[in-house]
């Protein structure tokens, strides 16, 4: 009686195991993979892939989850870059959102001030994304390595999501069905600040208009030219002048990526790119709209013609309380990265050299506050997933406290040992996250029923036509 009762407990579900225990496991997990962390972290800013164009980033995070037993689907929703790592089978699924693009312009040595790199490459992590996916990819192998060591259920996957800054990857995936049997998502974002989401950001639409004129010699016989870059003037002096009759959320902002070759010749053809936001859906398609009649008078008046392309759109994050609370309770145990004195002393040569209040790295954990947060920010193509399964992600700090984001200064940060740390945090809560996902259904249930009550039961609507393809370069 006893062998045969000694032999059930052996071979009892790995779900009866307690859950702190399991949580504890998948903690030394993380510590046991910090080196890799940090190797992910630095490589992955070496190379600085701008979005769409992270091939080598891609395939390094691809070579290294395969290594611990990942299966991995390449190609994902038409997108080179985009990937699915799978491990297990059955329910639950919890996905884990990996991020590795880097934004144009913005490279810089990890230095407390400004400095080209000497290599020549002029992107850089200024958002950090090679702390996300490197801190993501961890908390997926650690969960993979406690599922496997414990007999758990269910299915672990990592999503490896390429062009985030313009708002494509998840996008496009979310299109595809890509996480439509998901039970719930986890994800991070490196930040000035500690903190569990708690603000919903901005729903976006990212378009292209490009206007066609006719070229004729600017001196010689100018009234036989119809300037594309005149109808481009014009249509962005109409919209500065629409931002006085839009509500203060709205943010409309815009580049010229092509306005002409030569002063001497009238601009055949000229193109601006636009990002238009606020706090939800529909008052972007008010702000959109209006300026597609804008675009449609600047062609009239200037004789050209005109074409609009939407390349992406999203929309503001959907928050889940009960995963939002379960992820606090983690963020607690864990704590916020503990900068050391050296590290403070870079943050803060780094904010004398900006001009601002030289606080150093923020260390403080706030606290998850009762209602959601006003928004701020800009727009993540995460929104995407948490319309479409219940979703949480946390801020860890990983850049000195006031200093411009998406700039030279926190690609720097984000090539340190410091910005490191707070990858191993963001790990380490996800990591905690996902076995809660994994064995507790109550929580699971509510996250749901949550889901349901905020969503309405309706189903996901991309804000892209349904037969677009991903803009790839």
């Amino acid at each position: 009686m006893r062998v045969a009762l000694c032999l059930l407990l052996l071979l009892a579900p790995a779900a009866a195991q307690p859950l702190p225990e399991l949580k504890k496991a998948a903690e030394a997990e993380i510590a046991a993979l910090k080196d890799d962390i940090r190797h992910i972290s630095m490589e992955l800013w070496k190379l600085s892939e701008t979005a769409l164009k992270e091939r080598r980033s891609a395939e390094m995070l691809i070579r290294y989850l395969e290594k611990q037993g990942f299966r991995v689907e390449r190609n994902v929703a038409g997108m080179p870059t985009a990937f699915v790592a799978t491990y297990g089978s059955g329910r639950p699924i919890i996905g884990v959102l990996a991020e590795y693009d880097a934004l144009p312009g913005v490279g810089n040595k990890p230095l407390p001030r400004k400095a080209p790199r000497d290599d020549g490459v002029t992107s850089g992590h200024g958002c950090g994304h090679n702390l996300f996916a490197a801190g993501s990819v961890a908390a997926a192998v650690a969960m993979r390595r406690v599922t496997e060591k414990y007999g758990l259920p269910g299915t672990v996957r990592l999503y490896g999501t390429p062009a985030e800054e313009t708002l494509v990857g998840k996008v496009y995936m979310a299109k595809e069905g890509v996480f439509d049997d998901l039970d719930a998502a986890l994800e991070w974002h490196p930040s000035t600040k500690t903190k569990v989401r708690n603000q919903p950001g901005r729903a976006m639409n990212n378009f292209e208009v490009e206007f066609f004129g006719q070229a004729a010699h600017a001196s010689g016989d100018p009234w036989n030219g119809r300037s594309a870059l005149d109808a481009v003037e014009l249509m962005n002096h109409a919209v500065n002048m629409m931002r006085e009759h839009v509500k203060p959320t709205a943010r409309i902002h815009y580049v010229i990526p092509n306005a002409g070759d030569a002063p001497n010749v009238v601009p055949e053809y000229a193109k601006v790119w636009y990002y238009v936001r606020d706090v939800d859906r529909e008052s972007v398609e008010r702000s959109y709209n209006w300026i597609l009649k804008i675009a449609e008078g600047a062609a009239m008046a200037t004789r050209t013609t005109h074409k609009v392309h939407l390349i992406a759109g999203a929309h503001e994050y959907n928050l889940n309380r009960p995963l939002q609370e379960a992820m606090q309770k983690n963020l607690e145990a864990v704590g916020p990265p503990k900068f050391t004195e050296e590290e403070q002393a870079f943050a803060r040569k780094l904010q004398e050299f900006l001009k601002v209040e030289t606080k150093g790295f923020d260390a403080e954990l706030k606290p998850l506050k009762p209602e959601p947060e006003p928004v701020e920010g800009g727009s993540t193509d995460v929104a995407e997933v948490s319309y479409i399964t219940p979703t949480v992600g946390l801020q860890v700090t990983t850049a000195a406290a006031e200093i411009p984001w998406h700039s030279w200064a926190t690609t720097a940060c984000h090539g340190t040992g410091a910005g490191v740390k707070g990858a191993v945090v963001a790990a380490k809560v996800l990591a905690l996250t996902g076995i809660d996902l994994l064995v507790d259904a109550e929580l699971r249930k509510k996250a749901k029923e949550f889901f349901l009550e905020k969503t309405g039961g309706k189903p996901y609507q991309c804000p892209i036509p349904k037969d677009q393809k991903p803009p790839l370069p």
